[in-house]
């Protein structure tokens, strides 16, 4: 299978998979909205941009054909940005989910692949959350997730491949790059700020390098359809806990980095088991946290992120506040 379709592909994901994929020989069709610019994805032969809104059945008819694989990374995607305008992430997140899903079959899909969230289990006391287990989520953007994979599940056959992976928090640099989750935001603020608050501290929170996530990828679309074919993978590196993380970071940022702790409200604890992966695709992580870390401060050194502190383009809930999609 050589042709891909990746909504949001010109997303924080989708821009260091990509080129990943375009390295390894396959064809893509990025299908986005480009809020964060086109110029996240450098120009190459085997690559086709398309400015599209996923909710536009019309267009996503008229460029789908030919492609043997989608992959699903487009959504409003995290709490606070879904929570500042639930209409509107809701009608992405679930609304358009569906229809993407049966006109993917309808031009011959071969293959579908969903970018689901850990966040679905909610918070567990077990050590290892594994796929199996009773999804909790706490939130519309969660619950909409879960629901999407039940959508999904009922549309797999022996023509029509469907797996959907759950990521843990991805960490790490991207040409569309993301200040607004844990490792990254540590490491912003160490590196510019020399201090770093950590609220709480013993809360655990996976995460995963964002090459590895590209390299799961490469994993689903390169796997016997008999080893994949309606299942659901979770995939994650160490599930650290914030103290954890923010000992990384200042091992790597430097030790004149100053450590604040703060009591939390949020004491919400994340953890999970990517056994299931490494079993059956043999996928384990190959890049670590702190690599990540040293990717992120090796971007600052060289000016490759503009204002990391303030530029709304690095902030996902800035950037919608500003661009009032509808």
């Amino acid at each position: 299978m050589k042709k891909i379709f990746i909504t949001g592909g010109a997303g924080y994901v989708g821009a260091v998979t990509v080129p990943f994929l375009l390295e390894k020989g396959y064809e893509i069709t990025v299908f986005d909205l480009m809020i964060y610019g086109e110029e996240v994805l450098k120009d190459h032969p085997k690559l086709i941009k398309v400015k599209g809104d996923i909710r536009d059945k019309e267009a996503l008819k008229a460029h789908i054909t030919n492609h043997e694989v989608v992959i699903h990374l487009a959504c409003i995607s995290n709490d606070p940005s879904f929570e500042l305008n639930p209409s509107l992430g809701k009608s992405i997140n679930l609304d358009a989910f569906e229809p993407l899903v049966n006109i993917s079959k309808d031009a011959g899909v071969k293959r579908f692949i969903y970018a689901s969230s850990s966040s679905v289990y909610g918070v567990k006391d077990e050590k290892n959350v594994h796929e199996s287990m009773t999804l909790e989520p706490l939130t519309d953007y969660s619950k909409y997730k879960a629901e999407c994979e039940e959508i999904l599940l009922k549309h797999q056959g022996p023509d029509f491949t469907t797996v959907t992976i759950r990521p843990a928090t991805v960490c790490g640099y991207s040409q569309r790059q993301r200040l607004d989750v844990v490792v990254n935001i540590l490491t912003n603020l160490a590196y510019h700020n020399r201090k770093i608050t950590v609220f709480g501290g013993s809360q655990l929170r996976p995460n995963i390098h964002i090459k590895d996530m590209a390299l799961a990828y490469l994993a689903l679309i390169e796997a016997p359809k008999e080893k994949i074919n309606g299942q659901i993978f979770n995939a994650g590196d160490e599930n650290y806990s914030v103290n954890e993380l923010s000992q990384i970071v200042k091992g790597v940022i430097g030790n004149d980095v100053e450590m604040i702790h703060s009591d939390s409200d949020d004491n919400r604890s994340y953890h999970i088991s990517s056994k299931k992966i490494l079993d059956t695709l043999d996928f384990q992580p190959t890049f670590s946290i702190e690599e990540a870390v040293v990717d992120l401060k090796r971007a600052f050194e060289k000016n490759l992120l503009t204002n990391p502190l303030e530029n709304e383009n690095y902030f996902n809930i800035r950037r919608m506040q500003n661009i009032n999609l509808i």
